[in-house]
C-alpha cells in the first residue's frame, strides 16, 4: 500500500483600488456621482476642496501593508507660495492615528516631492475594505494671493496606493524595503 501527501503552494495575492470623490472645478462633491481617479482644481485664496483619496483592499486578498504616496509637482513653486511649510499644512482630515507620515523624499531632476504615508495596521479583507482616506480636503491658505497661485498653474497632487502581503516580513520597515516597483 502507497499513501501520497499532496501539498499545494500559493502565491499571496493583493488586490487594491484608489479613488476620490467626484468634484467639481470648484472642490465641490458631485451628489450621486461615482468615486473618481481624477479631478481638475480651480485655485481660490483660502478655499477648501474635497478630495478624499480612499484606499480599498478587494475580499480575498492576503494580509497586507498598505502605503500612500503623495507626490506634489512643481515643488519648488509650492515651496515659493508656502514658504517654510511642509506641504501636510494644506491636508484637511489627515488623521496621524490611521496613517503615519514616514518621510519626504525631494526630487531636484524632476521638481517633485514625494511624502510616504503608511496604514497604523496590517490589512485583513474577508470582504471589500475600505480604510479611511488618507486626507478629506485641502486648503489653500488665505494669505497665499492670485499671483502666487498663477506660478502653480499645472501643478499636480499625485496620489498612489500600494499594498504588500505582510506574510514573511517582521514588520511593515522590513515589508517596504524589500519592496521594488
Amino acid at each position: 500500500s502507497q499513501d501520497q501527501v499532496t501539498n499545494t503552494f500559493t502565491v499571496g495575492d493583493v488586490k487594491i483600488t484608489l479613488d476620490e470623490a467626484a468634484v467639481n472645478e470648484n472642490g465641490e462633491a458631485i451628489e450621486g456621482a461615482d468615486r473618481v481617479k481624477a479631478n481638475t482644481y480651480k485655485l481660490i485664496p483660502g478655499h477648501t476642496y474635497v478630495k478624499d483619496p480612499t484606499v480599498t483592499v478587494k475580499a480575498g486578498s492576503a494580509e497586507s501593508y498598505v502605503r500612500m504616496l503623495v507626490t506634489v509637482t512643481e515643488s519648488s513653486a509650492f515651496d515659493a507660495v508656502l514658504p517654510n511649510q511642509d506641504l501636510r499644512v494644506i491636508f484637511g482630515g489627515y488623521d496621524a492615528s490611521k496613517w503615519e507620515y514616514i518621510k519626504n523624499t525631494e526630487n531636484t531632476t524632476d521638481n517633485t516631492r514625494t511624502y510616504e504615508f503608511r496604514y497604523y495596521q496590517k490589512v485583513t479583507a474577508s470582504a471589500d475594505t475600505a480604510l479611511e482616506p488618507l486626507f478629506t480636503g485641502i486648503t489653500v491658505p488665505g494669505n497665499v494671493n492670485n499671483d502666487q497661485l498663477k506660478t502653480l498653474e499645472g501643478a499636480q497632487i499625485i496620489v498612489e496606493a500600494e499594498a504588500i502581503q505582510a506574510d514573511s516580513f517582521a514588520g511593515a520597515d522590513a515589508a517596504w524595503a524589500a519592496f521594488t516597483r
